[in-house]
Parts: C-alpha cells; structure tokens; sequence
C-alpha cells in the first residue's frame, strides 16, 4: 500500500472510531438522562405519598439504566429523605433501599406509578443525637459507640424483648438530686414488637464517659430513668417492621427488612 492509501486508511479509521465513540457517547447521555427523569417522577411520587415538604433523593442504580426500563425491573432504586417529622420522636432521616423493583416504563413516564413488587425492602429510621436529646429530655445528648469489653462491669441488660449485639453509650447533664451534671450511661437497645426500648442499664465511667464520680445508689434508679425511652417505629418506610436496632456515628438506627413484598409509594410512612 503506498502512502496516500496508508493516509486515506487511516483516516477512515480515524473517522469510524470517531463515530463510534459519538454514538457511545450519546448513549450514555440518553441513558443517564433517562435515569434522572425516573428518578424525579419517583421523587415527586414518594413526596406526594409521604406528605414530605422536599423531595426525597433518589438513585436507581445499575447500569445500563435503559436496559432496566426496557425490562420494567430495576436492581436496586435508593431513596433518602430528610427531616421527616415523627409525632413521637420530631424530625428523622428516613432511607429505603427497593431491590429487584418492578414498574413498567409507561407508568415511571406517566406517573402512574403506585404499587411496586420488590424482591427485598430494607428500610431504615435514623435518630440522631439532638432529635434524641429532645425526645429524652436531655438538650446536651451525646452518643456514641459502647464499650468494646463488658465485662467491666459497665455492661448489663435489660427490659425485655431483643437486645442488639451492642448498646450504645449516651451522654448528657440530668438532675442528680439537687444538681445538674453530666452523665454518661450504658443503654442497650431492645427490639420489642414494632417499638424499640433504650434501656438504661449501668453507669459508664471509661474513657468516653463523663461522669468520674459515683453515683449515689438511692439516686441511681431515677437517673437511669431519663435515659430510658421507647421508640415507636411508624415512620420507618412503607410501614416495614424492624428487624435490628444499632448505634451508627452519633446516630440511632431502626431497620427492616421484607421480602417478596409489594411497597404502595402513597404510603411512604405509616402514621
């Protein structure tokens, strides 16, 4: 081949992967605006439904997106929302994850979406610290992770129902008889039907504790006693009963989990 056939081979090369790579280009863009237009039918069906005053985020993941559609079920479609007022509780972050989801496209199109068949439904209630605060009574609340050895004498149970592998250490300043003073306690945290118990066990004087005196044992009852409160879980998404109870950060998480369950999006949170 001589050198003007070389450069007019080259060039057609040249031009078909140029080509190629438009065409690949313009459907990732096609695809990822697709993805965005559901996720934002989804987010005004989830807001009407749960009476939320934003929209909520929501990410369906997986790729290609439009392959997902075309088959009308999606792998796993995220949503969060934040500052969801709880009667009982004030304002929580609700989060739900819709794994293996079935909606025909029309319907996400139209936003005739309503009921959805999932393989799985694990949704989550997340408190954190100051809404806590609030609900126990305690401004200052703090949590954070417990201790990772019990057999200090800090651990303990109580209440009945389900208590979680870990509790969590709560900090705060309550009454201790005529004084206000900081005071950190060891809780568990107790799965009781649809409700969770923060349980109030011990005193906790390690290296995240505040308090390094001792209590005295007549003013004990009543100061555990502040720190312990039971949760309703109505708000979890879609009304899923919880299944585990954790701290995470300073933050308190309720989760469920359901399976082959089908999620009406007008009844994000029961109420």
């Amino acid at each position: 081949m001589g050198l003007v056939g070389r450069v007019g081979h080259n060039g057609r090369v040249r031009k078909l992967t140029i080509g190629i790579a438009l065409i690949l280009g313009l459907g990732l863009v096609v695809d990822f605006g697709a993805a965005a237009y559901t996720e934002y039918r989804l987010s005004r069906e989830l807001r009407d439904g749960g009476h939320l005053d934003a929209d909520p985020a929501v990410t369906v993941h997986g790729f290609p997106f439009l392959t997902q559609a075309w088959a009308g079920k999606y792998d796993n479609i995220e949503f969060r929302a934040q500052g969801v007022e709880s009667d009982l509780v004030g304002e929580v972050t609700i989060e739900a994850n819709l794994m293996g989801a079935e909606a025909p496209a029309s319907d996400v199109i139209d936003g005739a979406v309503q009921t959805v068949p999932v393989d799985r439904l694990e949704g989550r209630m997340m408190i954190d610290a100051t809404v806590l605060g609030q609900f126990l009574g305690i401004p200052d609340l703090q949590v954070s992770a417990p201790p990772a050895d019990k057999s200090d004498g800090t651990g303990g149970s109580g209440g009945s129902g389900t208590p979680t592998t870990e509790g969590v250490v709560l900090s705060g300043t309550v009454p201790v008889g005529p004084v206000e003073t900081a005071v950190s306690v060891e809780a568990d945290l107790v799965l009781d039907g649809p409700r969770v118990q923060i349980v109030a066990s011990n005193f906790y004087f390690g290296p995240e504790g505040k308090a390094d005196f001792t209590i005295p044992p007549e003013l004990a009852p009543a100061i555990l006693d502040v720190f312990t409160k039971t949760i309703e879980t109505s708000v979890i998404p879609f009304g899923v009963l919880p299944t585990e109870v954790y701290a995470e950060g300073s933050q308190i998480v309720i989760e469920g989990v359901g399976e082959n369950v089908v999620v009406d999006l007008r009844e994000l949170r029961k109420s």
